[in-house]
């Protein structure tokens, strides 16, 4: 009996660690309502959010170093276990992202599509796609919303 209260305990333990909420590092330019909603987007789902403003410029060379080219770019960049998010990424997607693991740079919603985390605006929506970028550069679908 006692063997089985021990193995369920450290079950439970297991469990416990791997559920473990992941830390988030976003990068904004000081004053962004939208990313300051899209951060509080990540912490209502789960996530540890450090919130860090920045001056363009800076925010700009962290976009740069990070990989992303323009064509993917938004209003702010976010770093999580390695991966960078960049835009209005819904927690859901970055949450599968990091189950999957898949070999990539990290996600993208370029611009700052209406609806989307931190974007919304009464009940408008307008569909958006969430990009898989890649190191060379390409980008595929990962998400439709």
């Amino acid at each position: 009996m006692l063997r089985k209260l021990a193995f369920a305990a450290l079950l439970v333990l297991g469990a416990a660690a791997l559920a473990q909420a992941a830390d988030v590092d976003v990068y904004r330019a000081e004053g962004c309502d939208c990313c300051g909603k899209w951060a509080e987007h990540l912490r209502k789902n789960g996530f540890n959010v450090r919130v860090h403003n920045l001056s363009p410029s800076r925010l700009s060379r962290i976009k740069t170093d990070a990989g992303v080219r323009e064509e993917y770019s938004s209003c702010h960049t976010a770093k999580v276990e390695g991966y960078v998010v960049e835009g209005h990424v819904p927690a859901a997607d970055i949450k599968r992202l990091l189950k999957d693991r898949p070999k990539a740079i990290g996600l993208s919603v370029p611009a700052m599509p209406i609806g989307s985390p931190g974007m919304e605006v009464g009940d408008a929506k307008e569909p958006y796609e969430v990009l898989l970028l890649s190191d060379d550069g390409s980008s595929e679908v990962y998400a439709k919303h």
